[in-house]
């Protein structure tokens, strides 16, 4: 069991440099959690694909429909408070502190790439690189 942040699920469904990592994460890991923010995050990545015309509309929605499936049952509903405190402490993103927030209440950890997050969240945190090794 893993936290992952939408970066990472979004490079197991789009070609980037770290698809390859993120494939190996699945494949050592496929037990993936997220915040509900997850999805408005990717809808938000797969619509700037479809304005620089990168991806149709039906395959952004195969994208999502297979992440979807990819998360069913597996996303958290974090708590306010929990978050502002993260965010206030570290002065990271309300919601990259989201994705801090899920690993610490289901007490596993958030895989990303994110170098604030990593240095901010030690404890919490393991890059995608290192979890792959």
């Amino acid at each position: 069991m893993i936290v992952v942040d939408t970066n990472v699920i979004g490079y197991l469904f789009l070609s980037s440099e770290q698809s390859q990592l993120s494939e190996q994460a699945f494949i050592k890991d496929n037990e993936w959690y997220a915040p509900l923010l997850w999805r408005s995050e990717l809808r938000n990545v797969l619509s700037l694909y479809l304005r620089k015309k990168i991806l149709l509309l039906s395959q952004a929605n195969q994208i999502m429909n297979n992440a979807l499936e990819l998360l069913k049952e597996r996303e958290y509903k974090v708590s306010s408070s929990a978050v502002l405190k993260l965010a206030n402490e570290s002065n990271c993103s309300a919601y990259d502190c989201e994705f801090v927030s899920t690993a610490i209440g289901l007490q596993i950890p958030l895989i990303t790439s994110d170098k604030q997050l990593l240095k901010k969240f030690p404890d919490v945190t393991k890059s995608l690189k290192s979890f792959c090794d």
